[in-house]
């Protein structure tokens, strides 16, 4: 019977959304269109943010460094990008930014068994104090972004043509990544050894798999897609690099994370949720509705973050060795 009713919510939740969106769209095709790309767009680093944290916390590590590795990530990406011109170029230094970072989260939390949220929270605050001064420091340098790529005739097809078939290059990747990491963590070797680390680290051990190398090996993974969200903000999103222009992303990422139970399909649907809240903000503010009380507007999405983690948090089980540090006997 709650099977039953599960469906009837997703059901009647998909129903409610849509009216939504064609009421906000005003009913026109255009714009019902322009909404769900938008969501699409808003979810990419979202997602990416939450597929480094289920690495992490998957192994039994906690990452709320996420912030602060995309931060550092998209200053790195597009620093290298403005010099050299070439923006592959750029997005590769963001993936490096967000490895190393993931790396040294590692050395912290893992080799010298740190408190994890302490670990998480130093990369944090270096990230926004690095960028922040050397932002101040420098000099204007020319912008760029990544073009969009149209996949055929698939691009001109209604409404999922322009939505799906018609983005640029990391939001295809994520799409990918998606599925990927999915099979990765329930299909494979490498999965069922990261879910046993995370659940249970001595016994693993015992079997031969070595817990410092999973969690190390899974930290660095992690950071390299933290590093493709901050690539994808300051070189495809936007084309520039502000201070703090994460904006917070990397722990709504972490409540994306939980939201979708540390499963990467599940973390997707949580942050296609969480895109369309910024997507609708956005559409409030074009439309000028509620224009006498922007701050409401702009709150939209974090207070679909507090429900979402108030709602949540105490109903899902993560791994059960998360957070703790693990010795070798």
């Amino acid at each position: 019977m709650s099977t039953v009713y599960r469906y009837r919510w997703w059901i009647v939740t998909t129903l409610a959304l849509t009216a939504f969106t064609l009421f906000t769209a005003e009913y026109q095709e255009a714009q019902t269109t322009a909404v769900l790309a938008a969501t699409l767009r808003q979810s990419t680093p979202l997602v990416l943010g939450a597929l480094c944290g289920i690495l992490g916390e998957r192994s039994g590590v906690i990452n709320i460094g996420i912030e602060g590795q995309m931060l550092m990530s998209a200053f790195a990406g597009f620093i290298v990008a403005s010099s050299s011109g070439d923006l592959l170029l750029g997005v590769a230094a963001g993936i490096a930014t967000g490895m190393l970072m993931g790396a040294f989260l590692a050395f912290l939390s893992v080799s010298l068994q740190s408190d994890q949220i302490i670990a998480g929270t130093v990369l944090n605050i270096a990230a926004m104090g690095l960028t922040s001064f050397f932002f101040q420091q420098g000099r204007s340098l020319p912008s760029g972004k990544t073009s969009p790529i149209r996949l055929g005739s698939l691009a001109d097809l209604p409404v999922a043509g322009r939505v799906f078939f018609s983005n640029r290059p990391i939001t295809y990747i994520t799409l990918l990544l998606v599925p990927i990491l999915w099979y990765a963590l329930f299909r494979t070797t490498w999965g069922l050894r990261t879910r046993a680390v995370g659940e249970h680290p001595s016994a693993a051990e015992t079997v031969g798999v070595s817990v410092t190398r999973i969690r190390y090996v899974n930290l660095i993974l992690g950071g390299g897609l933290a590093g493709l969200a901050g690539a994808y903000l300051s070189l495809e999103a936007v084309g520039s690099f502000e201070r703090l222009m994460t904006n917070g992303k990397g722990f709504v990422a972490l409540a994306v994370m939980i939201f979708g139970r540390w499963n990467p399909i599940g973390a997707w649907g949580a942050a296609l949720l969480f895109g369309y809240a910024n997507a609708v903000q956005t559409q409030f503010q074009f439309r000028g509705w509620l224009a006498d009380d922007p701050q409401f507007i702009g709150m939209i999405p974090f207070v679909v973050t507090i429900v979402v983690v108030a709602g949540f948090v105490g109903r899902t089980r993560p791994p059960a060795s998360i957070g703790q540090p693990y010795s070798r006997e």
